[in-house]
């Protein structure tokens, strides 16, 4: 619902999913387990954050899907 609203004022930062989801992987890769969901999500949200995204709220993932596809789920408000 807010990535269709647009309405990315934080709730949880993407900076912070960027933190955990770095911790997740290197715990990972010292047990020597592949993680490729969340490696893709951790790619997800560096494109956000490459666009100023850093304390957009995890919704702003939609951004990163958008660039990609080069479609736009709903305007921006």
């Amino acid at each position: 619902k807010r990535m269709i609203d647009r309405t990315f004022d934080p709730g949880f930062r993407i900076g912070l999913h960027q933190k955990d989801l770095n911790l997740a992987l290197g715990s990972a890769r010292s047990l020597g387990m592949a993680l490729p969901n969340t490696a893709s999500a951790q790619q997800l949200f560096s494109a956000c954050v490459a666009q100023g995204g850093s304390d957009w709220d995890h919704s702003a993932l939609v951004r990163a899907l958008e660039a990609l596809a080069s479609h736009t789920v709903a305007p921006d408000i």
